[in-house]
């Protein structure tokens, strides 16, 4: 696609071209999206004057209290840049070197981190398949044995993903369910919230209903997917041990040298409703794409719509007719099931277009766009 280059902003060094179609909409990922104009105005806000390096400014010491109102006062924030970042580096604090983590075959941290737990965590990844992409104490189980056996990886933690790559959301119950069953086999538990905030608005909950609350003993917390530039968040819910945070968040590269930028964003999300205001628009949008998609004559959803995410099966040939105008993925090719994700700033016509051009593929009609 050809995209005329319009300048776009005045600098002391001339314009700053925009390289790309401003109207062009996807559904691949909620990464496409851009950032929020709040987190864009908080990041120049924190742009003027010198404040200190490396988290010891005022507003990664903000940030700190805005995650206790969130996660309870024993809660600890460590900024980074990225979601497998967090993972990672949460991941390792909890596990000695012989340590194994008990997963979901689906989650992040098995199939979409290019063996980053593995060869810079140090740790062995146990996934286990589930059809849901939830964990349960009885599916824990295929896994959680073998302690006392020296061949065997020590399975230590139990990582699961709020909510799922498959969209679904745990409860509150579930999530306890699953932190009593690991605690009591002494094994710590993460969650990986990258999509933490839709859980919340899926649930109707505080973050702390099914985290703190729920036995959770640390989150990898998302942000570039709800409207930020860049920048994730470990936040420990069992401190005030930090686990040698903060030298393995340096030795792990994650350190942010102009930390305030990553904290400021996640003050313009986390101190008022921003978090949540964005994240229930795109579970929104999906549910409005869920309900349109159903309703054609030969698609199929394959999992519940919980959060910004609708997984469906489509007929032969639709999904490449309609990727000539969206791109999206392919979720199991072998099927034919695809995967649509929504996003803070999707709409209510991005919806309705999509769901024309799949009715226009599905009728063999061509598309005008």
């Amino acid at each position: 696609m050809s995209v005329d280059i319009e300048p776009t902003m005045k600098t002391s060094m001339g314009t700053v071209p925009r390289l790309h179609d401003a109207n062009y909409r996807g559904f691949a990922s909620d990464n496409y999206a851009g950032a929020h104009a709040d987190v864009i105005a908080a990041v120049q806000a924190a742009n003027e004057g010198h404040v200190t390096a490396y988290g010891g400014d005022i507003y990664t010491e903000r940030l700190q209290e805005v995650i206790q109102g969130h996660f309870g006062s024993d809660a600890t924030v460590f900024p980074v840049f990225n979601g497998t970042g967090a993972n990672v580096l949460a991941l390792q604090a909890l596990l000695p070197r012989w340590g194994a983590v008990i997963c979901a075959s689906t989650a992040h941290i098995n199939t979409d981190e290019n063996g980053a737990p593995e060869r810079v965590g140090g740790m062995k990844l146990l996934p286990v398949p589930t059809p849901d992409g939830k964990l349960t104490p009885e599916l824990i189980d295929a896994e959680a044995w073998g302690w006392v056996d020296e061949h065997r990886a020590q399975p230590l933690v139990v990582s699961i993903t709020q909510t799922t790559e498959l969209g679904t959301c745990y409860t509150p119950d579930e999530v306890k369910q699953i932190t009593d069953h690991a605690h009591a086999r002494g094994m710590k538990v993460h969650m990986d919230g990258a999509r933490l905030a839709n859980a919340a608005a899926h649930l109707g909950l505080p973050l702390r209903a099914f985290t703190t609350d729920a036995g959770v003993d640390v989150v990898s917390f998302g942000g570039t997917k709800n409207g930020l530039l860049f920048g994730e968040a470990i936040v420990w819910l069992d401190s005030p041990s930090d686990r040698g945070m903060k030298h393995l968040r340096k030795m792990n590269m994650q350190l942010a040298s102009k930390m305030r930028f990553v904290s400021a964003q996640l003050l313009a999300l986390l101190s008022g409703d921003l978090w949540l205001i964005s994240a229930a628009h795109a579970n929104d949008m999906a549910q409005r794409l869920s309900v349109g998609v159903s309703a054609l004559d030969g698609v199929s959803l394959t999992q519940v719509t919980q959060s910004n995410g609708v997984f469906a099966v489509l007929p032969a040939g639709v999904a490449e007719k309609v990727r000539e105008r969206y791109r999206f993925y392919d979720w199991d090719h072998s099927r034919r099931e695809v995967r649509w994700m929504c996003s803070w700033d999707t709409t209510e016509a991005d919806v309705a277009n999509l769901v024309t051009a799949i009715k226009k593929a599905m009728d063999g009609a061509p598309d005008q766009g």
